[in-house]
């Protein structure tokens, strides 16, 4: 078995003895809902960086960076005489985005995301000029500017290059200023919506059921995620009121079974709900390898032939013998982990293996392959 199979098995029991524990306990409604129509909103713009030491774009290969650069300067009254071609080495052209709050008001500071759509090298030391942000309806609610913080660091030379974490993509703490509020009421009329994060009509059902013996009345279930709660009319009652909702601690229903892996790292979890069956399994690699053997034909004294070079392709096919393996059920996490685990399968292999028994019907569980 090599390291990796080693780390992995031993990553599995793990998170058997994490998840083996009990998992029925109380959490709050804030942790597993949120409040309808309390949201962020998704901002972004486009700008100009400048003062880099040399490391921005190519502006031969970026037109749109020359272009943003004459357009900045006509609007600061520096004209350029038609058709002048700008040779610029400190400025990047970048995406600006950010996340607003819900009830973010104006003069309020967030914090930006800053991103090279050219090729600059990095926007170390680079500052990014005045850039205003757009929502998806097209209006301005925030402006943008600042010195560009990248956490990383990179040289090259000789045909050589390091890098230390990623140079194209920087943030600004607090770099924009909220212009436009956006007008987000706490529920319509007399009633407040709360929605649960993922659709589970049991938890539904404890959620309206711990409202109401809170507050008695209040809370009706409209269908498996959303949640009718009668609130008070007046604004500062009603914080108060959806505070102490938010507050009130619900048990969750256990989650639907499901088995989740990642095809590209070869990452496999499930919870604690995984069902498994009795079954046999026999595995083996298949490994194919082609070898070529480069060879020089030489022909004979006064034949009148040529030297010609010739190549030899060996094909072999290999496929490791996999013994048939009974595979016990398990009712808890801990006893499935060690049931695949007997297998002695690397995770690319438990892909498969998971796979199959999901179509022979022994692993009860959503199979979800991201």
């Amino acid at each position: 078995m090599t390291r990796i199979e080693k780390s992995f098995l031993a990553f599995l029991w793990v998170l058997a003895a994490l998840l083996v524990v009990d998992t029925a306990r109380a959490e709050r409604i804030k942790d597993i809902a949120s409040i309808a129509g309390v949201r962020n909103n998704q901002l972004v713009g486009y700008g100009i960086v400048v003062g880099l030491d040399g490391s921005g774009d190519q502006t031969t290969q970026t037109p749109f960076t020359v272009q943003s650069m004459i357009s900045m300067l006509s609007a600061m009254g520096v004209n350029l005489p038609p058709g002048q071609s700008l040779q610029l080495k400190n400025v990047a052209a970048v995406m600006v985005t950010a996340n607003l709050p819900p009830f973010a008001r104006t003069g309020q500071p967030i914090d930006i995301t800053v991103s090279s759509i050219g090729n600059a090298k990095s926007l170390k030391g680079g500052t990014l000029i005045l850039t205003p942000m757009k929502g998806a309806d097209g209006q301005i609610y925030a402006m943008a500017q600042g010195n560009v913080v990248v956490v990383g660091a990179g040289a090259s030379g000789a045909g050589s290059k390091v890098t230390v974490n990623h140079l194209s993509v920087g943030r600004i703490a607090g770099g924009a200023t909220v212009e436009r509020e956006v007008p987000m009421p706490l529920g319509q009329g007399e009633f407040v919506n709360i929605e649960l994060n993922s659709t589970d009509f049991g938890t539904a059902q404890r959620v309206v059921q711990a409202i109401n013996r809170a507050i008695p009345g209040t809370a009706t279930a409209a269908d498996g995620r959303q949640i009718r709660v009668r609130a008070p009319t007046n604004v500062d009652e009603r914080v108060s009121f959806i505070g102490r909702i938010e507050s009130i601690e619900v048990t969750p229903v256990r989650m639907a079974a499901k088995v989740i892996v990642n095809s590209r790292t070869g990452s496999v979890v499930m919870n604690q709900a995984v069902l498994l069956e009795n079954c046999a399994v026999a595995h083996g690699n298949l490994s194919v390898s082609i070898s070529t053997d480069n060879a020089v034909s030489q022909p004979g004294a006064l034949s009148g032939g040529q030297t010609a070079a010739t190549a030899n392709a060996q094909i072999d096919i290999k496929q490791e013998g996999g013994a048939l393996m009974n595979v016990k059920a398990g009712a808890n996490l801990a006893d499935i982990v060690k049931a695949l685990n007997t297998l002695g399968a690397n995770p690319q292999d438990l892909t498969a293996i998971l796979q199959a028994m999901k179509s022979a019907g022994a692993l009860r569980a959503e199979l979800e392959i991201i």
